[in-house]
């Protein structure tokens, strides 16, 4: 009984032995790189369970896609300092990880992306003054993004993106920077007032124009209204005298003479040619004669 459950037990502890050494396991999401007394054998395991000889070693390579945040410092084009604080989002091929960790390592942010992103952040900012950094994020962070893609595509990692998240400049900058913002500010408020003065201005001068031409046209209306008033006037006076001379008789001149007579004789009666010829006194020496018939 005794030497039964010895080998019972030994049994076991061999089956435990070779469990633990001669399985691995891969996790999802990550590609295994197989060792042997540490040299990396030319193949890459997919995630899942594997067996391997006790010599073999599994390294787990994460092919998720990753994101780590830095921060850095780097000079404008016109010797300004900025602070910078951003974020970059990576992932590295399963096809390509069996080289990456031979020449890297698993630390391959820190040895690799890290200073290289920091260089090319740096280059890139040189390239632009400050005031047209802040202006300009998203061309900052899709050329470092492109600088990196070069630098680090033939080490087999994919760079997704690269994010610009905060910018901070020097306070003597920034006051600098307000100052201008608020001077241009001033300078506008100033163009929008002379532009309301300008266009207020004008606009009297059409309202005084549309007046003056508005009077034009009603004395020109009332002139004009005048004016053939007259000319109707004018012409019914011509119509009417037209009438009056076409109805117009020898009989009724001669009726209208006698009618308008007073009675009295003319004392001249005009004569052939140009000599006129004087009528006596009748009405005198009928007076002469009555008084002499009465003496």
């Amino acid at each position: 009984m005794k030497k039964g459950m010895i080998f019972i037990i030994a049994g076991a502890a061999l089956v435990l032995i070779v469990v633990l050494t001669c399985t691995a396991t891969v996790q999802t999401g990550y590609t295994g790189i197989v060792t042997t007394f540490g040299k990396v054998e030319d193949m890459t395991l997919e995630a899942g369970f594997h067996f391997k000889t006790p010599f073999q070693k599994i390294i787990s390579m994460d092919n998720r896609e990753q994101k780590d945040s830095f921060t850095t410092e780097a000079f404008s084009s016109d010797i300004q300092q900025v602070n910078i604080i951003g974020s970059i989002n990576y992932a590295i091929n399963k096809s390509t990880a069996m080289n990456l960790f031979k020449e890297v390592g698993t630390d391959y942010f820190n040895k690799l992306v890290y200073p290289r992103m920091l260089e090319i952040t740096k280059g890139v900012f040189s390239k632009y003054t400050a005031e047209n950094l802040v202006a300009n994020r998203q061309r900052l962070s899709e050329a470092i993004r492109e600088g990196l893609h070069t630098e680090l595509d033939q080490y087999g990692i994919n760079v997704i993106s690269v994010s610009i998240e905060n910018l901070d400049f020097t306070d003597a900058f920034t006051d600098a920077v307000e100052a201008k913002q608020v001077a241009a500010q001033k300078k506008l408020q100033a163009e929008i007032e002379q532009g309301q003065m300008t266009m207020e201005t004008q606009q009297q001068a059409e309202r005084k124009r549309i007046n003056a031409e508005a009077e034009a046209s009603v004395a020109k209306i009332n002139a004009d209204a005048e004016a053939y008033a007259l000319q109707v006037r004018s012409e019914a006076e011509a119509e009417a005298n037209r009438k009056i001379a076409e109805s117009l008789t020898e009989n009724l001149i001669r009726f209208n003479e006698v009618k308008n007579w007073d009675g009295k004789l003319p004392a001249y009666m005009a004569g052939e040619g140009t000599s006129t010829v004087p009528i006596l006194n009748l009405g005198g020496a009928e007076k002469t004669e009555t008084g002499t018939s009465a003496e």
